[in-house]
């Protein structure tokens, strides 16, 4: 060993961003003049020199070089001891190296950086915030959180207990702000928040502003937030609401009235269509004729006739119950009409001779879902030309009854487009409907 190195300090107490100084003796216990230079190592070699950089001894003699540490205000390094090491190296012997070793203590300090995330909230009445705070210190700190007394206007609820954050490491806190009372109308109300948090660390970690408590150092960061609290019931929600009352009145006073009449315009153009385009003569009653009280028998226009009964109660029997006002008794017949699919047919009922018959109700019933075209008509006169498809059963009535004199006939037309499905679940072979008619049967006035 051509050197003896001796700090002027064992150990070496610095403050973050503050320099200090110490200094070190070098001997040169060769026989020959020597130069030599310095190496800091360690942790505290980023941020410590030696000047000068280079120092030249004789022989038997000592010098002094200056060590000056400049820690950064962060969190690395932290507090507490760190080894500092200044390597010197002769440059005629290369090979004989020495090290020469001290202690760096390293002072806590304090410092931290809270932000209320986010600062501004809406709701109806409660809301959830958090607490983001930065350790910007070297040594750890506890964190707790507080909030002004809660009264039955706002509360708060915090956490119970204090978060622990390292240096140079941030953590969250979060907490809920709730409103006492509902806001249902009106404009929203504006609350101010002021939570505040509480960092507690080494005493001599003091941060300005910072007050010692219990041997260690308090710092307080104050926030500031805001929770605007929204009515449930906005203005723009009443104003939907109003939008949508106002529709719903539209649609049952004005669009489903069209609709559904358009739809009766659209199934009575159906059925001219199908009459124009399969021959039926509306205004002819259609058929044979046949001599009985209320049997008629319908001629089909292909290989099949169409077939039409009388059934149930005639008019003009003797024995019927009822007797009506203007005189007569009140009657009623039925007419069945059977088509086979793609045919025509007719079932008719002729008044008896001698006769009046007053009709005031008809009944159509069309009980298997058959397509087609049914057309009713009183004596010479046509009553209703209906498409079966739109209807199962309809009923018709009349104040001022329909007049059918002697020996006319009341006939039910059918033109069979394709037979329907009755409730046994298969379709049917044949259209089948059922026509019954009522009124007052009498006799005609004395001329």
């Amino acid at each position: 060993m051509t050197a003896t190195t001796e700090f002027g300090l064992p150990t070496v107490v610095v403050t973050p961003g503050q320099e200090t100084s110490t200094t070190m003796t070098v001997r040169n216990d060769s026989d020959v003049v020597e130069a030599y230079e310095f190496e800091v190592v360690g942790e505290c070699a980023p941020w410590t020199s030696v000047e000068p950089a280079r120092l030249s001894l004789y022989p038997g003699t000592s010098g002094q070089v200056a060590v000056l540490l400049r820690p950064p205000r962060a969190s690395t390094p932290r507090a507490g001891e760190i080894p500092l090491g200044v390597r010197v190296l002769p440059s005629e012997r290369p090979d004989a190296v020495a090290v020469s070793e001290t202690t760096v203590v390293v002072e806590p300090f304090g410092q931290q950086r809270a932000e209320l995330v986010p600062q501004r909230r809406r709701a109806w009445r409660s809301a959830r915030y958090h607490v983001r705070l930065h350790n910007e210190g070297n040594t750890a700190v506890s964190v707790a959180l507080s909030a002004p007394a809660s009264d039955d206007r706002l509360t708060y609820e915090l956490p119970q207990r204090p978060v622990e954050v390292p240096p140079g490491e941030s953590t969250e806190i979060d907490f809920r702000v709730r409103v006492g009372k509902v806001l249902w109308l009106g404009k929203s109300v504006e609350w101010p928040l002021n939570p505040v948090v509480t960092a507690t660390g080494p005493a001599a970690s003091g941060a300005p502003g910072a007050t010692l408590v219990d041997g260690g150092a308090v710092l307080e960061h104050p926030l500031d937030g805001e929770l605007v609290q929204l009515p449930v019931f906005s203005r723009w929600l009443l104003a939907l609401l109003a939008a949508l009352l106002a529709l719903v009145l539209a649609w049952l006073l004005l669009v489903r009235p069209a609709i559904r009449s358009a739809a009766r315009e659209a199934a009575d153009d159906r059925a001219e269509e199908i009459v124009e385009a399969g021959g039926v003569n509306p205004d002819s009653p259609g058929g044979e004729q046949g001599q009985g009280q209320g049997n008629g028998n319908g001629d089909g226009s292909g290989q099949q006739p169409g077939t039409g009964d009388g059934g149930g109660q005639q008019p003009g029997q003797p024995g019927q119950p009822g007797t009506g006002p203007g005189g007569g008794q009140q009657n009623s017949g039925t007419i069945e009409v059977g088509t086979a699919g793609g045919q025509q047919g007719s079932g008719t009922y002729t008044v008896p001779d001698g006769k009046l018959f007053r009709i005031t109700d008809l009944v159509v019933s069309n009980h298997q879902g058959d397509e087609g075209v049914l057309t009713i008509s009183f004596g010479e006169q046509r009553v209703l030309t209906l498409a079966l498809e739109t209807f199962r059963n309809q009923d018709f009535h009349w104040v001022a009854p329909i007049e059918v004199q002697e020996n006319a006939i009341v006939s039910a037309q059918v033109q069979c487009s394709r037979p329907g499905t009755p409730a046994t679940g298969q379709q049917a072979q044949q259209c089948f409907q059922t026509l019954n008619v009522s009124g007052l049967l009498g006799d005609l006035p004395e001329r």
